[in-house]
This record gives structure tokens, C-alpha cells and sequence, in this order.
């Protein structure tokens, strides 16, 4: 039963990744969102495409459960989470999970948050999902731009561009949630940095075949799938791991190949480090045996010392899609 279960939500996800928005707009997109004021926007409907699945076909997770860390036996050791500590609680949030959800709605001591992943993006942010007194709870819009995901508010089914943290659609246009650091490194790191932290696991385990990779082979591809219809960098593989932060205020991106081959870099008050010990998880179809890509931390010099900055390790096709005009630094 379980097997067949995996066969059918693999042919679910092969649909959802060929399929594409041919007659994309207002008209036919108001019989599912009859909520959301498409008279506001920021971008044009042509850009947003269709992965496939509806509304929320790609399901959030909006109770989450956690388990202390060394409780928890089915994560390998060098598996990707994306850890967050704020108000003294850490948790930790696998990617082996978050890549068949995509977002989690959390609430830390007194900060409500939203973990999000796209998987075809390898893009890990977390946003304060407090917006003008309001507190925002984030779906699935099973629409991409720029091969990445477009998640929405349930308060007022605004669309959001996930990479940005923009509300791109509806009466929010325009708003930006406010992103947290956080990391995206080894379940080992985790528990080492926070020995007492919390990690997530799934509400039922049988739900979705966690631990493995539904986009496998992805890492290893000469390019994005045909959800993307956007220009590709000329001076760097389009796949090609790049770190994405501020620096002095503008979009900055630097290709994982130089951090891995230097291991540190200092770019004026910004210094990046990176050590082996992480699967990747869009590589093989086990993601705690995917390739080593490392670990990276961003942070900031300040009078106090280093302080983690908000950062996000994604492709080079897609720094250059939402930033063309801004060269990603390679030596």
C-alpha cells in the first residue's frame, strides 16, 4: 500500500513539473481565489505559471510538532535543516520534511514565524509573519514565478514571492515581511550548537514518504526545469550553488565554489565561512546520502563580535532572475 502510495504522489509531482500556466490570468484564476483583489499587483501575470497543484495542493504544516533533538534517530547526521533561535528556544526544521510541505507556520516564545523551502529554488527563509498588527497565516498558491514558490496569506489571499518576501498580488502588494536569520547547516551542527533545541517531525509519518527526495537528479542538471521561462546567467552554470545576502544594503551573491574553496571570506563587515558536512537535499533519491555541499554562515562584525545575518543558498538562475542586474562575485 505504502509503495503505491510513493508511485502515485512521484507521478503526482512528475504532472506538477510540466505543467505550465498556457492561459494564465484574473479570469480563470478568480474561480479558486474569489478573495484576492487582482486589480492590485506588482508584476505581470505572465511571469506566474502553474506547477501543477491547486490551492494549498502542496499542504503547509499549521500544527507543528516537535521532539527534543536527541530524541530524534531517523535524521542522518550531516541532513539539512534550517535552524532558528529567537526568544531562547531553538528549533530545527529538516528539509526532508519542508520539501513535501514547503511552509511551516510556527510560533517561537512570543514571535509568529512561517519556515518556508522551495525545493526547485533550494531557497531557505524565514519571515516574522506579523504585518501591520495583523498575524499572517501563509498557504500554498501552487503557482511559481521564477521557478519559485508564490505562497499567499489566508487573511487576505495576497500573493507573496517567496524569494523576496514581497507580496506580489492582491491588496498587500507591495508589503514586505520582515525576514529572521536563521541557518541552513547539518542536523549535527544543530545539536551541537543547541544541545536542548527542538526539532520538527511529522504530524503522521506515513503522510508523504519523508527522508526522500522527489526532485531527484535535480542537483545535477545543466539547467531548471521547464517551469522556467526567465533569461539564464551566461557567466556562471545555471545551477550553480551561490550564497545570497545584503551587502551594504544591495542583493550581493557569491558562488559556493569560491566560499568552499577558500573557506572564509571577509567582504568589509560581512564574513562568510563554510565546512564540509551537509547532504544536499535535491541530489539522489535518500537525501541523508545526497553530495556534500558544506555548511555556510553569514554574519556580521559588530562591537559585541559576530552576529548571524539573514542569507539564503540558492541557484545562480535564480539570484539572476529576481537581481539580472547584479553580478554574482566569483573570485
Amino acid at each position: 500500500m505504502f509503495a503505491d502510495l510513493r508511485s502515485r504522489l512521484c507521478f503526482a509531482l512528475v504532472l506538477c513539473l510540466v505543467a505550465t500556466a498556457a492561459a494564465a490570468g484574473p479570469d480563470i484564476w478568480s474561480r479558486e481565489w474569489a478573495r484576492t483583489d487582482f486589480t492590485q499587483k506588482s508584476i505581470d501575470f505572465s511571469e506566474i505559471l502553474s506547477g501543477g497543484p491547486p490551492k494549498d495542493g502542496i499542504p503547509s504544516i499549521d500544527k507543528p510538532k516537535f521532539l527534543p533533538a536527541g530524541t530524534v534517530s531517523e535524521l542522518g547526521p550531516e541532513e539539512p535543516v534550517i535552524t532558528v533561535a529567537v526568544d531562547g528556544k531553538a528549533r530545527a526544521y529538516p528539509l526532508s520534511i519542508l520539501i513535501w510541505h514547503e511552509i511551516v507556520n510556527d510560533k517561537i516564545g512570543s514571535t509568529p514565524l512561517t519556515v518556508t523551502y522551495c525545493p526547485l529554488c533550494n531557497s531557505a527563509i524565514v519571515f516574522d509573519r506579523r504585518v501591520g498588527g495583523k498575524v499572517l497565516d501563509f498557504g500554498t498558491t501552487g503557482k511559481l514565478r521564477n521557478s519559485d514558490l508564490v505562497m499567499y496569506d489566508r487573511q487576505t489571499e495576497s500573493w507573496w514571492q517567496q524569494f523576496l518576501g514581497e507580496a506580489i498580488v492582491g491588496e498587500m502588494t507591495g508589503t514586505r515581511l520582515k525576514t529572521i536569520p536563521a541557518r541552513l547547516e547539518s542536523f549535527t551542527l544543530f545539536k551541537e550548537r543547541y544541545p536542548d533545541g527542538e526539532v520538527l517531525v511529522p504530524n503522521n509519518p506515513g503522510h508523504r514518504n519523508y527522508g526522500y527526495n522527489p526532485y531527484g537528479g535535480y542537483d545535477g542538471r545543466s539547467g531548471p526545469y521547464g517551469l522556467f521561462e526567465g533569461d539564464l546567467p551566461t557567466d556562471i552554470e545555471p545551477m550553480a550553488r551561490v550564497v545570497a545576502f545584503k551587502l551594504k544594503g544591495e542583493p550581493h551573491a557569491v558562488a559556493l565554489k569560491l566560499l568552499s574553496d577558500k573557506n572564509r571570506l571577509d567582504l568589509g563587515d560581512v564574513v562568510l565561512s563554510w565546512t564540509a558536512g551537509q547532504n544536499s537535499a535535491l541530489d539522489g533519491p535518500i537525501i541523508k546520502q545526497g553530495r556534500d555541499v558544506g555548511n555556510i554562515v553569514v554574519q556580521r562584525k559588530t562591537d559585541a563580535g559576530l552576529e548571524d545575518m539573514v542569507y539564503d543558498v540558492t541557484f545562480a538562475f535564480v539570484f539572476h532572475a529576481f537581481h539580472p542586474d547584479r553580478k554574482i562575485q566569483q573570485n
